[in-house]
């Protein structure tokens, strides 16, 4: 028998997408909004879009689709699997390699590594995903959490779409800012002058938050009697979790994250430090914790993860300058 779940509109005005999310918080919008546009959502027992605008009184049910086995080729990886239980899988990615299949990359995945290791999954969030409820970057390393099975799927959904899990980066960058401490706010979108970037904008975005702090002062110039410095490691709090959004976010605010190939800044890193990264092919942005409930237990979960050996060697080596 699938799994229904019925709800009750006690507000009218509403998008029903945006109704459902209120009341069914274990599941993203965009999710609701997929769900909806695909017929597994009725409203008096009648398809709607999912902008269709709510009246109070009106019954709301979501038949969860059908949940298929995935027919990805598992692919020997040896990926660094750092705690696994019938519940939940938490990965160490390294930088370099992609999340899960998407178009030019249709092998040596994460997703193709964790069918080697753990089996096949249950797909809740589309075939070519299997157990995925975030993900990072292909040049990002780190921590991630991958679902085992249906009920864990949807209890990560939740947690993330609540903010009640938590996730903290490191990231390097050229330049320091003027403040410890802070916190960014935009709404992201598409860069209309390049499609394959992500910028702030004033409306028609998702909206975005990053609390940062700043843990390190590097390479000390001095200059008189004043100390300058080239760059600054700083920590990440993500409250959101939009593509790219450390990234962009960073470099908005003159703090561009070294060795990132895209989103690179007009100010760059001199001579020695160019050759510092020569060999770096990737932005030095790493998740290095993150904290959640175990689906199961409700048990609080914190997993860390040491930066990898070459963001480690860059800045060891600016420590050393």
């Amino acid at each position: 028998m699938p799994e229904q779940h019925t709800v009750q509109i006690d507000t009218g005005g509403m998008r029903l997408d945006k109704a459902l999310a209120q009341a069914l918080p274990q599941f993203t919008r965009s999710r609701l909004q997929k769900w909806i546009d695909q017929g597994f959502v009725l409203l008096d027992g009648k398809k709607v879009r999912s902008a269709f605008k709510v009246e109070a009184g009106q019954e709301a049910v979501l038949t969860l689709p059908e949940i298929k086995e995935s027919r990805l080729v598992a692919e020997d990886l040896d990926l660094d699997i750092v705690y696994q239980d019938e519940a939940i899988a938490v990965v160490n990615k390294p930088a370099g390699m992609v999340v899960h299949p998407s178009k030019g990359h249709d092998s040596g995945t994460v997703v193709h590594g964790l069918l080697h290791a753990l089996g096949e999954l249950p797909v809740l969030g589309g075939e070519e995903r299997p157990g995925i409820v975030h993900r990072l970057d292909k040049g990002t390393s780190g921590l991630m959490v991958v679902a085992c099975n249906d009920q864990a799927h949807q209890s990560l959904q939740g947690q993330f779409a609540t903010h009640t899990a938590g996730r903290f980066y490191q990231a390097l960058c050229l330049g320091v800012p003027d403040l410890d401490a802070g916190c960014i706010r935009s709404e992201l979108g598409r860069d209309p002058r390049d499609r394959f970037r992500f910028c702030s904008v004033e409306r028609g975005g998702k909206s975005a938050v990053t609390h940062w702090k700043l843990q390190e002062r590097l390479v000390p110039r001095k200059k008189g009697k004043v100390a300058t410095f080239w760059a600054s490691l700083v920590g990440c709090k993500l409250e959101t979790g939009r593509t790219h959004q450390v990234r962009v976010h960073l470099l908005e605010h003159d703090l561009p994250i070294l060795g990132d190939p895209l989103y690179k800044s007009r100010k760059q890193p001199p001579e020695w430090m160019r050759t510092l990264l020569r060999d770096v092919d990737h932005q030095l942005l790493h998740a290095r914790r993150l904290e959640l409930d175990h689906p199961v237990t409700s048990e609080r979960m914190v997993f860390e993860a040491d930066l990898p050996s070459d963001y480690q060697q860059v800045l060891d080596a600016l420590r050393a300058v």
